[in-house]
């Protein structure tokens, strides 16, 4: 079958088929409202089906009930021919994958909005399939700060990772280059933070500038929207507020926040270029005081109860320049009276005093490998982007950890060699590396490689201006991931990749219905190229696991 991701096992199909018309009815079973809402807005309006309510003993029926045998994600579709389908889950979750794996069986035209063949039969294979997932954290990170992407194109992403069975969007709502969230007690982050005067093109080493301003935000009802919206897809939304680095679009809105002993942070603006701003927060009583009120209103917008991976907040905590507090004497002050080292340790402080406020309300800090330095409180778990090395300190360490190495998994980096790609960031990583790629880092205990919750890919926008360039950079190879993410494949060397590649042949069929500019196979097309902009082409093979 030419099913992406592959399920763990499939039995049959027959020669037979199990139709689906005008006539089949749609019985949902109790916890299952969520899928049978969206098959009937879904496919019924891709297939002109009304899936009305019908009986469960109804012969042409599809048929959502829970199963506790089951995994709480896993699923079993039964398609026979007489009795038509039937979707049990171990969960309310388990029952959607159900659904998005009946709708890859209807054929491409079940990823449109309309009907465009309305007359023509439909029908399932007689077969049953068993399903679950390897992993449970199986994440996509959007960079919305460094270019914004509206909040219909984030619910357009939401509708993609449903459709390949991902189930936490992490948002990427700060950074130097632009503030995307609406808080309500510090207007400027939005009147002032989430704009900039105009926008490097390409590398920072470009000469290239778009001089048009860049800006938007996300109101607190749009994220009210994007988080239930989310929801209803069994899909987490992980907000991250960057801090301590990463933060100078915050103090150009409200320079008490800079380190102003140093520098006139009055002056700043928001960043216009990309690379690490050496403008970090101040470590003063000001600054966390103020960033408590952020994480007030964010931990409103953001309910822990919305879904599985709710409770966690992402804090950033990468990539933070010292050169401002060596310099400081007011972090001087704040390093010897809390009998710290250095300037690494006051990062540590940083980040465990935001761990401790989050925890007292019952949420869990998240960050970059970086917050491992100097120590972490037991309760907080770790993104490592920096290879293999921090996921592996980490669960060592007794961390959860979410496996997104940059060598393997940071879709800004362009997948193939040449010039004709646009904007060349990074690593080539082709759509067979990603399939390749294995989230457990060697070397880990049974016990210790159950820390790692999953995987995530991570999209990056600095030279993604709009979301034809995010589509491109983005697919296939999230196609590549979510198979990573969700089955259970062999190890690297022997995963069949030309299979993949077959199934893929039908996957593109299923993307050109959704609309998706993905990157075609033989290289892009011509107005995908970016002829003259340049990019930071970086070669070499990925560290040791």
């Amino acid at each position: 079958m030419e099913l992406i991701p592959a399920p763990r096992a499939i039995e049959g199909p027959a020669r037979t088929t199990v139709p689906l018309d005008r006539d089949t009815t749609l019985w949902a079973g109790p916890g299952t409202e969520r899928t049978e809402r969206w098959l009937r807005a879904t496919l019924g309006a891709a297939l002109a089906l009304p899936l009305r309510p019908g009986p469960p003993e109804a012969r042409n029926a599809v048929r959502l009930l829970l199963d506790d045998t089951l995994e709480p994600e896993a699923y079993r579709l039964d398609a026979v021919d007489g009795r038509g389908v039937e979707i049990r889950g171990g969960g309310p979750a388990g029952v959607f994958w159900g659904a998005q794996t009946l709708r890859q069986l209807l054929g491409p035209d079940a990823f449109r909005r309309a009907p465009v063949r309305p007359d023509t039969g439909l029908g399932v294979p007689d077969l049953v399939i068993a399903d679950a997932p390897r992993f449970r954290w199986r994440g996509l990170l959007l960079d919305v700060a460094r270019h914004f992407m509206p909040k219909e194109g984030v619910l357009r992403y939401l509708d993609l990772m449903a459709a390949h069975k991902l189930n936490v969007l992490h948002l990427h709502l700060t950074d130097d280059q632009g503030w995307r969230i609406e808080i309500k007690r510090y207007p400027r982050l939005t009147e002032t933070a989430s704009w900039r005067a105009r926008t490097k093109i390409g590398h920072r080493a470009s000469p290239l500038w778009d001089e048009k301003p860049h800006g938007g935000h996300y109101t607190q009802d749009d994220l009210r929207e994007i988080v239930a919206y989310a929801a209803e897809r069994h899909i987490s939304v992980v907000p991250e507020i960057d801090v301590p680095g990463h933060s100078q679009a915050a103090i150009a809105a409200y320079p008490e926040l800079g380190n102003a002993d140093v520098v006139d942070t009055a002056a700043l603006s928001v960043w216009d270029t990309w690379g690490i701003s050496a403008n970090v927060l101040a470590p003063t009583d000001t600054t966390l005081r103020f960033y408590e009120g952020v994480f007030e209103e964010v931990l409103e917008l953001f309910p822990a109860d919305a879904a599985e991976f709710s409770p966690f907040v992402h804090v950033g905590g990468d990539e933070c320049r010292k050169e401002q507090w060596t310099e400081s004497v007011t972090a001087k002050t704040r390093i010897a009276d809390l009998g710290l080292t250095d300037e690494d340790g006051l990062q540590s402080w940083f980040i465990g005093h935001f761990d401790t406020w989050l925890a007292a309300r019952g949420r869990r800090l998240i960050g970059w490998d970086e917050i491992l330095e100097g120590g972490l409180a037991p309760g907080a778990a770790v993104s490592s982007w920096r290879g293999y090395g921090g996921g592996a300190a980490a669960a060592r360490a007794g961390h959860d950890v979410v496996m997104c190495p940059e060598q393997y998994v940071y879709l800004d980096h362009r997948q193939a060699p040449g010039e004709d790609e646009p904007v060349p960031i990074g690593f080539v990583r082709t759509l067979e590396d990603v399939y390749r790629f294995e989230p457990v880092p060697a070397g880990l205990t049974a016990e210790e490689a159950r820390r790692v919750l999953g995987t995530q890919a991570n999209v990056w926008t600095e030279v993604m201006e709009d979301s034809a360039r995010v589509d491109y950079q983005t697919f296939p190879r999230l196609a590549a991931f979510a198979e990573v993410a969700w089955s259970p494949l062999p190890g690297p060397a022997d995963r069949d990749f030309a299979g993949f590649e077959r199934r893929m042949t039908a996957h593109y069929r299923r993307l050109d219905a959704l609309g998706v500019a993905y990157r075609p196979p033989t290289g892009p097309r011509p107005w995908q190229k970016r002829p003259g902009v340049l990019g930071r082409p970086i070669e070499g093979p990925p560290p040791n696991r």
